[in-house]
């Protein structure tokens, strides 16, 4: 009896982990117009196989020229089903089951990169470079609210206590702060040494990493005492020209332990990995196969994904493969995602920022 118990137990398990699926949701084209990267849409790949390319998902998003537009931006919504794909005009609904575009939307101004609130209902969109954040209805796609900011809308994290949102004029040398119930800004975060380009944040919401205009390196900022707190240089490597972007680091994650953080190098096509607690020791630099814009982790924290493309094991910070679409060709991109599914149903998913989850 035992031993049959034991079968039940072991095969229901086995059963379970079978049901649990890890995809990586990468949209394209994810750096400029770029098609050479991987197409156009929506490219998944199974974490748990190797990341072996398991099919593409068709969207929209079509330039006034008729070619495929930008992809800006990529987000998911748990309890709506749903994943977000924001290009230079307009944002996509699609349903993660039925991989159906539920409603396609241009707003004034177009879209960047945008973040979703934890409970999956409220998105901050930021504007394309305008002075201007929109506060969005995930499952209608009605604007809610506009917040004036500054001059150039980009980067935008919801916090992951839900209780305000992190927005990163690319104008300013500030992040400012909103509060997400009164959609109001609250307050800022600096001043740093110059303009605010990417940046992440760990779990607790206390420490801001940012990347600016100019410098290669990163800045570290209090975000309760709103103050700058650190400036941290990449030491043995030259700043240089890059193609795209116009700045020396561009791309910043935070591994989910939050013991480290990683940094893009676009003109030495490098990631350079630094210990994320003062005083900032650079532990190492890892070499990619074009100039990375962008990094972000599993969930787990078991793989790092830079937009050049490969598949980089956090713990031994080697290059295990790189992403190939169904023809055997390269694909990169700086939006990308894990989602996670018990069956067809999502019950998880990541952040394209490479944000702390220590807690």
């Amino acid at each position: 009896m035992k031993s049959l118990l034991l079968l039940f137990g072991l095969y229901f398990i086995s059963l379970t982990a079978s049901a649990q699926k890890q995809y990586l949701y990468v949209a394209t084209p994810g750096i400029r117009d770029y098609l050479g990267y991987g197409g156009h849409g929506i490219l998944v790949f199974d974490i748990n196989d190797n990341h072996r390319f398991v099919k593409r998902i068709p969207t929209q998003g079509l330039h006034p020229n008729g070619k495929p537009s930008n992809v800006k931006g990529i987000a998911v919504s748990i309890p709506l089903n749903s994943i977000y794909v924001s290009t230079l005009e307009s944002l996509q609904r699609i349903d993660l089951t039925t991989e159906k575009v539920i409603w396609e939307k241009a707003f004034e101004g177009g879209c960047d990169r945008m973040s979703i609130s934890p409970d999956g209902l409220t998105m901050y969109l930021p504007s394309l470079e305008k002075g201007f954040w929109n506060v969005v209805n995930c499952k209608t796609g009605e604007i809610i609210k506009k917040i004036n900011v500054h001059k150039r809308a980009h980067n935008t994290i919801y916090g992951p206590s839900g209780n305000v949102v992190y927005m990163a004029d690319i104008a300013s040398p500030w992040l400012h702060i909103a509060d997400t119930k009164t959609h109001t800004l609250v307050r800022k975060v600096g001043i740093f040494d110059s303009n605010i380009r990417p940046f992440t944040i760990n779990s607790k919401e206390t420490l801001v990493y940012v990347t600016v205009d100019s410098l290669l390196g990163f800045e570290v900022g209090d975000l309760k005492q709103g103050t700058k707190i650190a400036h941290v240089e990449v030491e043995g490597w030259e700043m240089g020209p890059v193609r795209r972007h116009g700045n020396p680091s561009h791309g910043i994650g935070l591994t989910p332990d939050e013991k480290e953080i990683w940094l893009c190098d676009g003109h030495n096509m490098r990631l350079h990995v630094f210990n994320a607690t003062a005083p900032y020791q650079q532990l190492t630099t890892i070499p990619v196969q074009d100039m990375p814009g962008w990094v972000t982790f599993s969930i787990d924290g078991k793989y790092a994904y830079p937009s050049s493309g490969e598949v980089i094991e956090t713990k031994t910070r080697k290059i295990i493969l790189t992403l190939k679409d169904e023809f055997n060709n390269s694909v990169a991109s700086e939006k990308m995602i894990e989602v996670q599914f018990d069956g067809n149903k999502a019950v998880r998913a990541g952040d394209q920022f490479g944000i702390g989850r220590k807690l």
